[in-house]
């Protein structure tokens, strides 16, 4: 398993807001958000820059739901704030994830804006199977955002990021 040591100190995990159905012939790849999910992409990300949880830099998955909310992101952080789109993470296994994050040696704090179940799967990664499970009982949310601090200077393991806040809209 992949191991994200600080730097960064931060990820902030966000799953994608709440999006359409495919349109019939289209492709998943392309499905927007709905009414509901540009709604909870703006809250969100809002809330999290109220709270000062501003990443330096954005990690997004290429798939249009994924950019929306990435463009929420924009709005709540400001245009200096950098985005940087992955086609991996579209498809991309919980270690593609994991090793999207450990690459991220300049920023203190990153935000990943990516699907479920990998989302829900990094998050256990990092801070393990009961914690996870009593943080978000019911599944990963759409547009829901975990904010984690690393807890020391060991190699990040599970058990040494802290879940700090967990938003939702």
């Amino acid at each position: 398993m992949i191991t994200v040591e600080p730097q960064p100190s931060r990820i902030l995990l966000m799953r994608h807001a709440r999006s359409a159905w495919a349109e019939p012939g289209g492709r998943d790849f392309d499905r927007p958000l709905d009414e509901h999910g540009f709604a909870e992409a703006e809250i969100v990300t809002s809330l999290a820059a109220d709270r000062r949880y501003r990443p330096d830099l954005v990690l997004s998955s290429t798939a249009l739901r994924c950019r929306q909310t990435a463009d929420a992101a924009r709005r709540a952080f400001g245009e200096e704030c950098e985005m940087l789109f992955i086609d991996e993470l579209y498809n991309g296994g919980v270690e593609t994830y994991l090793e999207v994050l450990s690459t991220q040696k300049q920023a203190q704090a990153v935000m990943l804006i990516g699907h479920n179940p990998r989302m829900e799967e990094v998050l256990q990664a990092l801070l393990g199977d009961d914690r996870t499970a009593a943080a978000i009982p019911a599944g990963y949310p759409t547009a829901g955002l975990a904010v984690l601090d690393h807890g020391g200077t060991v190699a990040a393991a599970a058990g040494t990021w802290l879940l700090s806040d967990f938003l939702k809209g």
